[in-house]
């Protein structure tokens, strides 16, 4: 059998090295035609497209990108699998292009802000997960004296909330108790990840919101994150006046009235890195129709303006990547029959589509698949402290590959979804593009819609499984 013939993975021994050929191959440097050599479980070299790799060889079709990296997932176990859980969550992953996901501390039970939380979430996920997984822990008002044994227990940052998170365990942070927490992490070398909305010194006057989403809106204004976000800027400044060094992250950002006191910030030498999510850039408030729950998140989706603006933001490198933000829950929970969007919980379910999404935005806006691997690989996985191994085709790196179709159409329907409860509010919508494959470690996990092998992901926790990369790579 000559190289050119091998055309599936069952014809060679992925334990042995071998090596992928594609026209089309998403490196740092750019797309170019080329061979990637794999050895234990990693990229070994980067050959010429004609190039004899010395290895069996496997051709392939579609678009060779590095698996993306999600560092916003809230997959909810121990304790609210009826939400979601690592099997089906880490089984929407694979089907999205994504081989490495961080999850968030909040709506599991416990709670992940002390380092026995920690290690009842690692027990839980013991053999569920297909795809590997990092953890965040919370800083809280309450758990302060915790977060010594918490970052040494191997989460890769922390989260807090500058308000209500919406669950009473996982209680917010007023201004000093941010500043404390965030020293803390600067003495550590890690992130402290932000919900950033304050709501303490703006009350909008709303009625009842019911099944109206510009209520919703109202109830829930720009202001609220501008404020917070300024927040975080003061308690850098002072921080930095004490010697430290603060590396804060805004997560979610949907208002773009923050992007030029962020970029001022960073002028100033500030170590301060933002996120937005799919919804906030394909999503916009007047298209919203009263009664659509599924629409329902905090901060909320904003106008098509703003949206136009957050792309701006990406487009001039202020906000670093895009995360999915997955943040599921029962369907009677969402309230999806009553449509009150007053009561629903706040949260969308979307984490196996951003690829195809930011895609079908993204091409008509400019951006090539170069800068979406970018932002959705090598910057998120740099901010979580994963630079070294992760989000990249690379020699060293994890050979983690996501093979995409970008003229592929797909429609996404309740029998698509992979992730617990068939809702999202991309219900009904064609995007362009499809996940063909996703590989974790040098050996494919799904390919065309069918899962293969076993879940072999592993946990990723620094300072055991690996060692940190110091400062922002």
């Amino acid at each position: 059998m000559s190289a050119s013939e091998i055309t599936s993975t069952s014809k060679i021994d992925l334990n042995k090295p071998f090596a992928l050929r594609a026209k089309r191959v998403i490196t740092p440097q750019g797309e170019q035609a080329a061979i990637v050599v794999v050895e234990n479980e990693r990229i070994q070299s980067i050959l010429a497209y004609e190039a004899d790799p010395g290895c069996p060889l496997l051709e392939i079709e579609g678009v060779l990108m590095p698996a993306l990296v999600d560092s916003h997932v809230h997959v909810n176990e121990p304790g609210r699998t009826d939400w979601e859980g690592f099997d089906t969550a880490t089984h929407a992953a694979a089907a999205g292009g994504i081989a490495t996901l961080v999850d968030m501390p909040l709506n599991c039970v416990p709670v992940t802000i002390s380092d026995a939380a920690l290690a009842a979430k690692l027990e839980a996920v013991d053999s569920k997960i297909w795809v590997d997984c990092g953890y965040w822990g919370g800083a809280t008002a309450d758990n302060l004296a915790d977060l010594p044994d918490l970052l040494k227990a191997g989460v890769l940052g922390v989260k807090s909330f500058t308000i209500h998170s919406g669950i009473d365990e996982f209680q917010a942070v007023d201004e000093q108790q941010l500043k404390d927490a965030m020293r803390h992490l600067a003495n550590a070398e890690l992130p402290h990840l932000v919900h950033a909305e304050l709501d303490i010194h703006c009350q909008p006057e709303v009625e009842e919101i019911g099944r109206s989403y510009s209520r919703f809106l109202q109830s829930r204004p720009r202001q609220w994150e501008n404020d917070a976000i300024a927040m975080v800027i003061r308690v850098m400044r002072a921080l930095r006046e004490e010697g430290l060094t603060p590396r804060a992250h805004i997560v979610h950002l949907s208002s773009s009235d923050a992007i030029p006191m962020i970029t001022q910030a960073r002028d100033e030498g500030l170590l301060l890195t933002v996120e937005t999510c799919p919804h906030y850039l394909t999503l916009w408030s007047e298209d919203i129709p009263d009664g659509a729950t599924l629409y329902k998140c905090c901060p909320p989706i904003r106008e098509n303006q703003n949206r136009d603006c957050l792309w701006q933001g990406l487009k001039d490198g202020v906000i670093d990547f895009i995360v999915s933000d997955h943040s599921p829950c029962t369907p009677q929970l969402k309230a999806i029959d009553s449509g009150d969007i007053g009561d629903a919980w706040g949260g969308i379910s979307a984490l196996q589509f951003g690829l195809a999404l930011i895609w079908t935005e993204g091409q008509k806006r400019g951006f090539d698949l170069t800068q979406i691997t970018r932002l959705m690989a090598q910057r998120p996985a740099e901010i979580a402290g994963l630079g070294a191994f992760k989000g990249q085709i690379a020699t060293g790196y994890d050979a983690d590959f996501c093979v995409f179709d970008c003229t592929a159409t797909q429609t996404v329907t309740a029998e698509t979804i992979k992730h617990k409860h068939k809702i999202s509010p991309y219900l009904g919508k064609t995007l362009q593009g499809k996940v063909l494959q996703t590989w974790l470690r040098g050996k494919p996990i799904y390919q065309h819609d069918e899962y293969t092998g076993e879940a072999r992901g592993k946990s990723l926790l620094r300072g055991h499984t690996f060692t940190l990369p110091k400062g922002i790579q």
